[in-house]
């Protein structure tokens, strides 16, 4: 008889059998999925079956849908920033920009002008740049809020949210300097390859996640990491002495109201802080090759770092996006409490269907795909190569590109820690006279960074003041490294409105433009908790160190803005 067969089928019928009577002894029937039904046929509610280990179905939404998160934001920033910085009014317009660079490859938009500067801006119609730029962001926008509410992408909208943010960081100049664009281009160009084709589903059966395609993520976070850790021994003794901590909170680029009292953390924590920083960015990665539980530790470490980054100051996206990575470190059965019972059902059947040796013929198309992550592995191998000489070299740069996509680049943060925060003022005056010692001075404030000492410290992360981090380089340099501040200066003299909707207080609002600008030079300090200053309400303690800049009026800028080709305050350029 079948149910006394030694045969393999026969032990799995008998198996079979015996789990039904069980059932109907409980009071149901189960359908072998895990759901059970009661005798009349109506379902009964019942725990999902654990997930196996081993897949990433919803780890690719996971991260499908943390880039999204991170896109959204960039755009975000992008579309009410751009305008003001690369438009047609702006600081350094991007259409000078593309015009430089149009000249340089011998005049043709061809594709010199594409390698150089690649950008669908080459495309488009450049007598309204202000339109193009929102236009792009826009799209960006919808395109990853889609991405983000829905947990469905496919290859096309990412490709597109790729090629979009591209061409804004690749005319985006000094605006767009900072490590975490490539970051952002590199984590966007991975995700491309997570995705099938055309289909939109949460779980498309027929392109499962490839496992090199996760690893192209966690190859990813320990670079990153090991960037971040060996330019910090590298470079600045502080880190060696542990001592750099002590400085960190309060001379950071946007500090936030938690920097104030992390500062004024004992000195223990402060080395512990640091100790634990170089335990996390140069020995914990290499447990993403040590197994499954050692690169989840090492996930859960990694992720909890970020956290401690962002509730201690405004770094940008910066550490939302190194989050992103490190989620490629688990798999489903690790992932599945974020998910309904729905979602687990449905990954849970794969895997059954998988054990059972039940996978879905494959198809050309599928065939095709393993092709293309075979070659996106070898892809970032090749890649790779200038990376890892340069972490392994004592000559180590952070945050550069060897590729001019930017698919593999190269991390680091804070190589060195400076050791006293100065800040760049601007104030204007009325006053004809600028040496008048009654003439007074009335400041402008900044969005975010510190400029009124009563003035609260922000909370933005991980929304991005470009102008505000900027301003934090050009205190410690001299303004004729940063030409950019006198720019800012000429369009403070024409009370422009372009210039100063990147400002939280203008002085001179409902009033007439101020006569003279000038920059002031202060070291801020934060004030001590329980002091007499904190009493006062003051969050801040500075001292004068000198003029950054002379007083300027509209006039003595003249000269200054032509032999530069800045349009002059008072005129606007016009349109071509």
């Amino acid at each position: 008889m079948a149910v006394t067969c030694n045969s393999t089928d026969g032990t799995v019928r008998k198996r079979h059998v015996d789990s039904s009577k069980t059932e109907e002894k409980q009071g149901g029937i189960s359908d072998g999925r895990g759901e059970k039904y009661s005798k009349n046929g109506d379902r009964k509610e019942t725990s999902v079956q654990p997930l196996q280990t081993g897949t990433y179905w919803l780890t690719r939404i996971v991260l499908l849908r943390s880039v999204a998160f991170i896109y959204l934001v960039a755009f975000s920033v992008a579309y009410n920033q751009n305008k003001q910085l690369i438009g047609e009014n702006g600081l350094m317009p991007s259409k000078s920009y593309l015009n430089s660079v149009k000249r340089y490859v011998g005049g043709k938009i061809g594709m010199a002008a594409f390698a150089y500067t690649p950008s669908i801006l080459w495309l488009l119609d450049w007598s309204d740049m202000d339109a193009n730029l929102d236009g792009i962001a826009v799209v960006g926008m919808a395109l990853s809020m889609f991405v983000l509410l829905t947990g469905m992408a496919n290859m096309v909208i990412m490709v597109t949210l790729w090629v979009l943010y591209h061409s804004l960081v690749n005319v985006g100049q000094l605006w767009y300097s900072f490590g975490w664009e490539s970051q952002l281009l590199e984590t966007g160009f991975l995700a491309i390859f997570l995705c099938p084709l055309w289909t939109l589903s949460k779980v498309p059966r027929r392109c499962s996640p490839s496992l090199i395609s996760i690893w192209t993520f966690r190859w990813l976070i320990v670079r990153i990491m090991l960037g971040a850790g060996l330019i910090k021994i590298r470079g600045d003794k502080c880190w060696r002495e542990l001592t750099c901590m002590d400085y960190h909170y309060e001379t950071q680029p946007v500090p936030n109201p938690m920097s104030y009292y992390m500062h004024h953390s004992p000195w223990w924590f402060h080395r512990f802080e640091t100790l634990s920083n170089h335990l996390i960015e140069l020995v914990f990665p290499f447990f993403t090759f040590l197994g499954r539980r050692m690169c989840m530790f090492n996930g859960v470490m990694q992720i909890l770092f970020q956290v401690v980054l962002i509730v201690s100051g405004n770094l940008s996206f910066l550490n939302w996006l190194t989050i992103v990575p490190s989620l490629a470190c688990f798999d489903d059965a690790s992932l599945g409490f974020l998910f309904g019972s729905r979602a687990r059902k449905e990954v849970l059947e794969i895997q059954h269907e998988a054990a059972a040796g039940r996978t879905p013929k494959p198809t050309k198309g599928m065939l095709t795909r393993r092709v293309v992550n075979i070659s996106l592995g070898i892809l970032i191998g090749c890649l790779s190569f200038p990376v890892v000489m340069n972490l392994l070299s004592s000559k180590q740069v952070m945050n550069t590109s060897f590729d001019p996509l930017r698919i593999v680049n190269t991390y680091g943060a804070f190589g060195s820690i400076t050791k006293e925060r100065t800040e760049v003022i601007f104030q204007g005056t009325s006053s004809q006279d600028p040496k008048d010692p009654e003439a007074v001075w009335e400041e402008y404030q900044f969005r975010c960074k510190p400029g009124d000492v009563y003035r609260r410290p922000c909370l933005i992360s991980p929304y991005h003041y470009r102008l505000d981090w900027l301003m934090w380089f050009a205190a410690f340099q001299t303004y004729e490294q940063s030409e950019w501040v006198i720019h800012i200066a000429g369009r403070l003299l024409a009370n422009d409105s372009t210039l100063l909707s990147l400002l939280d207080q203008n002085p001179f609002q409902g009033r007439e433009a101020p006569r003279w600008v000038r920059g002031e030079h202060f070291r801020y300090k934060f004030s001590q908790p329980g002091s007499a200053s904190a009493a006062q309400g003051k969050w801040w303690l500075r001292k004068r160190i000198g003029a950054y800049f002379p007083p300027l009026n509209l006039e003595g800028l003249r000269g200054y803005f032509q032999s530069r080709n800045w349009p002059h305050p008072h005129t606007h350029p016009k349109r071509t």
